[in-house]
């Protein structure tokens, strides 16, 4: 519960603390004193919209503090350890800042924390009911999440709703790729032409730089045969050949070396030079008979050389790149022709989305309709509670499909049982019937509940509606509003009961409802330096006497009145006796 708020420099509030004790808290004090104010802090508080239009004139910061009890409250501590705050204490502390220059700041037990995660937190603290609830009735649109509420489906419905996404995503994707069909046949013709030529030529490694040696020997073939021919004559085959005059050399210096021993090492280096000619001329007399005069294997080469310079224009510049070039098309190649079987795949999985969608939707259905009957039972019966004895209630069911996503699926799925209709929120949408009068038919809530009805109505459905196991700050603004005297009353006793498991904080201006607090607050401006500023006091009995006999009686504040609200009082504190 909500043990202490404080707000600073928020709208016509310098400063104020307000302490909120369990059971029923109560607002009141005259038009534009600023309880809104309050409400719309705590909402701020909580992570609804900042803005600099808050701040207090002359100020450079707002800020609003609250102080919670969440004792047991084991879905809040898990939600702030997850979210990297402490919270191992009985107690919470939140603060939010609006700054003038546009700069907010949230914190959590004095940790740096976000308005994403304020809103999170809020169903785990505090219930807000706005005078624009009422108004929420009148929209079918809202039924159904009221009536999921009291039920407890929201686990079976997020199920719903995530296969519905996972439907229509899948379905956005078969239509992208449908768009794009004819680009994608179009690319493949070309992509597997180019990896087809490749293949075709069937390049070697070195390749090109193997033939253009080849060519460059054909090229020259007689020019190299007669330099080859020349040089092995000139080594071996002529009178006076290198390696004839070598011999006759050869056998002076053996003679020399048998006179003078110096000559010996002569002889082996003439041994080896001999020997390294003869080689030469045997590689000669070798080349000039393998080598070939070939004029068609030159245009061969030719013709090869000229397709490899082409695919390396084409391709990359390179043999090398030509070969990664090939890796890339196979690559490309295999997306494109995965594109059909992507096609079959997304049809096979949106047919198994639809088959779970109808078997999670079924459920969901006959729990909610389980459900309803329990759920008008419940509302029935705190009718009597709020003055509506002789009203009906009834929930009602249509059947829910978004027409747009069945053509869809419709297209995809031609064969499909025509008996699964789909919607984001199921397969049905509920509409709340509503009758105050014994003899009037049940009609539509939009057409037949007065302002008072629906104040009434709004109270025990939410209430029915959003039960807890964790007692929460339940806060009701001007929910009185079109209603008073007997009823107003009912509406008193209601919150009062609410109250006994809830703290609840209610703003209102009917004395009858006032009366049933556990806390009064009466809030209050005045004018100090020429400055409005917002006061909250708690009442003592006397001062509550004061305030009933001023909501009873209008500014002029009677000896008729003052009776009146004692005797309200009274019948108060009868009633708790009695209970």
């Amino acid at each position: 519960m909500l043990k202490v708020l404080t707000i600073n420099n928020l709208a016509v509030i310098e400063r104020l603390e307000i302490e909120l004790e369990v059971g029923l808290n109560v607002l009141t004090g005259e038009t534009g004193s600023g309880k809104s104010i309050i409400i719309d802090a705590v909402e701020l508080l909580l992570g609804s919209r900042a803005s600099q239009d808050m701040i207090r004139t002359g100020a450079e910061r707002a800020y609003v503090q609250g102080v919670f009890d969440v004792q047991g409250n084991v879905p809040l501590v898990q939600l702030l350890h997850e979210s990297g705050i402490d919270a191992d204490e009985d107690e919470i502390i939140v603060r939010r800042e609006v700054s003038s220059a546009g700069r907010g700041r949230v914190f959590v037990n004095n940790q740096a924390a976000t308005a994403s995660l304020l809103r999170t937190m809020q169903p785990l603290l505090v219930d807000i009911h706005g005078q624009g609830d009422q108004q929420s009735l009148l929209v079918p649109a809202n039924h159904l999440p009221l009536l999921d509420g009291y039920a407890g489906t929201d686990g079976l419905r997020s199920l719903v709703e995530a296969t519905y996404e996972r439907i229509d995503e899948r379905l956005a994707e078969l239509e992208t790729l449908r768009r794009t069909e004819s680009a994608r046949l179009q690319e493949l013709d070309i992509v597997a032409f180019q990896a087809a030529e490749i293949e075709r030529a069937g390049i070697k490694v070195n390749e090109d730089a193997d033939l253009e040696r080849e060519r460059a020997v054909l090229a020259n073939s007689e020019r190299i045969l007669r330099l080859c021919g020349e040089s092995f004559s000139q080594l071996y085959d002529d009178e006076q050949a290198v390696l004839s005059v070598l011999a006759l050399v050869d056998r002076r210096l053996n003679e020399l070396a048998a006179i003078d021993g110096r000559f010996l090492s002569l002889t082996e280096q003439l041994a080896s030079s001999r020997f390294a000619l003869e080689e030469i001329a045997f590689f000669l007399r070798s080349y000039i008979d393998n080598i070939q005069v070939s004029p068609e294997r030159l245009k061969e080469i030719e013709d090869r050389l000229s397709e490899l310079e082409r695919l390396k224009r084409k391709y990359g510049g390179s043999l090398p790149e030509v070969e990664n070039a090939t890796l890339r098309l196979h690559a490309r190649l295999d997306e494109l022709q995965h594109g059909e079987r992507k096609t079959a795949r997304l049809v096979e999985e949106v047919a198994a989305l639809v088959e779970q969608y109808a078997i999670d939707a079924a459920m969901l259905t006959e729990q909610r309709r389980t459900q309803a009957q329990e759920f008008e039972r419940a509302v029935l019966s705190e009718f009597d509670a709020v003055a509506l004895e002789k009203a009906r209630f009834e929930v009602r069911f249509a059947s829910s499909e978004a027409a747009t996503t069945i053509e869809r699926l419709n297209r995809w799925l031609p064969d499909r049982s025509q008996d699964t209709s789909l919607s984001r929120l199921g397969q049905e949408t509920a509409e709340f019937f509503f009758s105050a009068n014994p003899g009037e038919d049940l009609k539509p809530l939009s057409g037949v509940a007065s302002g008072g009805e629906l104040s009434r109505l709004m109270l025990v459905i939410k209430n029915v509606s959003a039960p807890t196991l964790l007692p929460r700050t339940l806060i009701f603004d001007e929910i009185d509003a079109g209603i008073g005297g007997r009823i107003a009353d009912a509406v008193g006793l209601r919150l009062k009961r609410l109250a006994g498991t809830n703290q609840v904080l209610c703003v209102t201006h009917q004395a009858q409802i006032a009366r049933y607090a556990d806390a009064h607050l009466l809030v209050s401006k005045e004018v100090a330096h020429a400055r409005t500023q917002t006061r909250v006091v708690e009442l003592t009995r006397d001062g509550r006497i004061e305030e009933l006999a001023r909501m009873l009686g209008g500014a002029q504040v009677t000896v008729l009145a003052r009776k009146h609200a004692r005797e309200l009082l009274k019948l108060t504190d009868k009633d708790e006796v009695r209970n």
